[in-house]
């Protein structure tokens, strides 16, 4: 698990980063498909290996995921090497644990969707500023996150009212797509990030992973055009298309290959190691 002890703060000191002279890059990296593969649930050695060699070349290192920081727990063999993160989709953003930005969803939507979930039984993942909270009457949460994602740590949830006294930052409704259109019609604050078919990510509107790497960047000082995304879903389909170069992995949707400036292999063979070489960052 990433250690994070998160702090707000109006300034954040601007790092030194080269711009196009130096031809150093931020990259910025989905975790769940991207970094992580779905098959072993690890990081692959060529993808380590590759990342070491990046920072060690001089460019940057972000995370830009859908996973809250609670469940973040799966990058420890490149933890050393993260230099920030946008997680949440874009919703929270945060360098040396201090908060950059962070987005809530309109109380108003978050009740439209809650008590729908209540109403209709199906599985809702509400996360707030600080805890997260799970309701899961048939087990599907469990059996995809746990089973299929090898997410950890959902088992330290709270309460949903203890929950929703904090800011939502993130909605993860377990329902079809076509009902996802049909909710969003009366959550007009909201946007939607599907990356798998049985649910989506739902947060405020501005809040996702291109508007994420476009803030830390801004913050950081960093040009955009020396940014490169890397995704495999469709929630990574706004920061492929607004990082200076995006990336797709062999095994992305189709959907987000159209929109990538390139398309690599798979996360399990090599895709970030082929996609860098391409690139001559390593």
């Amino acid at each position: 698990m990433i250690e994070i002890g998160l702090k707000h703060t109006s300034e954040l000191t601007q790092t030194s980063f080269p711009n196009a002279c130096g031809h150093k890059y931020a990259l910025f990296f989905d975790i769940d498909g991207t970094l992580v593969s779905f098959k072993t649930h690890t990081i692959p050695a060529s993808t380590i290996a590759a990342l070491t060699q990046a920072k060690a070349n001089g460019h940057k290192i972000f995370i830009a995921t859908g996973r809250p920081p609670l469940i973040i727990t799966n990058l420890g063999a490149i933890q050393q090497l993260i230099d920030g993160f946008v997680t949440i989709n874009g919703a929270l953003c945060f360098v040396d644990n201090q908060v950059v930005s962070c987005k809530a969803i309109p109380q108003e939507d978050v009740l439209t969707l809650v008590n729908d979930a209540q109403q209709k039984d199906y599985g809702l993942i509400v996360v707030g500023e600080k805890d997260v909270a799970v309701l899961d009457p048939h087990g599907e949460v469990d059996r995809v996150f746990r089973g299929e994602i090898a997410v950890e740590n959902l088992h330290l949830s709270k309460p949903l009212d203890v929950v929703l006294q904090q800011r939502i930052l993130q909605l993860t409704p377990f329902f079809s797509q076509d009902y996802e259109r049909e909710i969003l019609l009366h959550m007009p604050g909201c946007t939607s990030g599907r990356w798998h078919p049985a649910f989506t990510d739902i947060t405020a509107k501005g809040a996702d992973k291109g508007e994420g790497i476009r803030t830390l960047s801004a913050r950081l000082g960093i040009d955009m055009n020396y940014t490169m995304a890397f995704g495999d879903g469709g929630n990574d389909t706004s920061m492929v298309k607004a990082a200076g170069i995006g990336v797709a992995m062999g095994n992305a949707l189709e959907s987000l290959k159209a929109v990538a400036d390139y398309t690599t292999t798979s996360v399990d063979e090599d895709g970030i190691q082929q996609a860098l070489r391409h690139f001559q960052l390593i």
